[in-house]
């Protein structure tokens, strides 16, 4: 029942910043497990960056020092803040959620996804 819109990508130099947003539709919101990935094409999506309901925060190595996840329960809304960015970052960016309840049939913990914002860097 989660919809997910991402939002705040474009185009920047490299070096230059960035920041995403992830608006939720529902309060549900609160208590999602909360990710950052991203996806060049032909590859598989590559998690970046996560946030635990609680705010616990894990980040990729290639993003870490770069890369700030950050969440606002209030907003219903996930923020990835990107400085320092540089050409190997360019990909499509997307929000991701795992929920604490489960799928009627496959058992497996709920998932969410956005639709992805364009991340271009140029060096």
């Amino acid at each position: 029942q989660v919809q997910l819109v991402e939002s705040g990508g474009g185009s920047v130099q490299a070096g230059g910043s960035l920041r995403l947003s992830c608006a939720a539709s529902s309060k549900h919101f609160t208590m999602l497990d909360m990710r950052w990935y991203r996806q060049t094409p032909g590859n598989e999506r590559e998690l970046v960056a996560s946030i635990t309901s609680s705010g616990v925060t894990s980040y990729a190595d290639s993003v870490k020092g770069r890369f700030t996840i950050s969440r606002d329960d209030a907003k219903l809304t996930m923020y990835l803040q990107m400085d320092g960015l540089k050409s190997d970052d360019t990909a499509v960016y997307y929000c991701g959620a795992e929920a604490p309840w489960l799928d009627r049939d496959s058992l497996d913990p709920v998932t969410y996804w956005g639709q992805g914002t364009q991340v271009t860097v140029s060096s």
